[in-house]
């Protein structure tokens, strides 16, 4: 994959700690407390930083050090709202809490088609991918009004329609049998040193699933759930449709080889 842009990572300095305050979580494993949507997280701080951020996975909080807004955070707070805060401005916290969530999406959408551009493999949809980004950008500059309106699953669809034909075009130049393992339930899997090379694992689910020195490259992992998947010695080199997020979640090592572009988790 080529390198992300920066106004598609997350710049939590300039947002308003949208995602501990927009979104709710269940106390599980991923979160030590049960948190109602609109309801600040109990660890937010006055300068919408969080107190225990270097401490996230300690005190209970997985869940947060997953997450990723794709840089919609800073959009929302800076740009829709032109930097006043909830804080300041109490009655317009309803809107952006709904809206963070639809800008989170178009802002995920536009980081899928800004790497498919960079598919060489993919070049007989690139005029395609190119007028439907430039789309997916303007959708992001709605007011807030209009993006709580917005149907997003209906875009959603146009741009996985052509993410899926820009991974057919991509993988074909793999050589030899590429597997369909496409959403298959794969929780738990034991694919120690699979020859994965090529696959399409789109929305599969690979929970806790072992893909210990597994060969992954060129793979298409959109949607994949690697939560607690073991990818110790694993080579995802040139897997394309990868995000930080699903990395973030999985259980890599020194040895795990990445996509350009993405970073190793500190916890691993």
């Amino acid at each position: 994959m080529t390198e992300t842009r920066l106004n598609l990572l997350a710049d939590c300095t300039g947002c308003f700690g949208l995602c501990c305050v927009a979104l709710p979580f269940a106390r599980s494993t991923d979160f030590a407390v049960n948190k109602e949507a609109g309801q600040p997280c109990r660890n937010l701080r006055e300068d919408f930083r969080c107190g225990i951020h270097a401490d996230l996975r300690d005190k209970g909080f997985n869940g947060c050090t997953v997450y990723d807004c794709f840089g919609a955070g800073q959009h929302l707070s800076q740009g829709t709202f032109q930097g006043v805060s909830w804080r300041q401005d109490p009655k317009s916290a309803p809107l952006m809490f709904r809206a963070f969530p639809v800008l989170r999406q178009l802002h995920e959408l536009v980081r899928y088609l800004d790497e498919a551009l960079g598919l060489a493999a993919a070049a007989p949809v690139h005029p395609e991918l190119r007028t439907l980004l430039v789309e997916t950008e303007e959708l992001t500059e709605l007011t807030a009004e209009h993006l709580v309106e917005l149907d997003v699953p209906a875009q959603r669809a146009k741009v996985n329609a052509l993410l899926l034909r820009a991974s057919e075009l991509a993988r074909a130049r793999v050589p030899g049998r590429k597997r369909d393992r496409r959403g298959a339930d794969l929780i738990g899997a034991k694919l120690r040193g699979a020859e994965l090379r090529g696959a399409d694992l789109r929305g599969a689910y690979l929970i806790a699933a072992d893909l210990t020195g597994a060969d992954l490259r060129d793979a298409d992992l959109i949607g994949a759930d690697l939560r607690d998947a073991r990818l110790a010695g694993a080579d995802l080199t040139g897997a394309f449709f990868l995000t930080q997020t699903q990395l973030n979640a999985a259980k890599g090592d020194g040895a795990t080889r990445l996509p350009n572009g993405l970073a190793r988790p500190a916890h691993w």
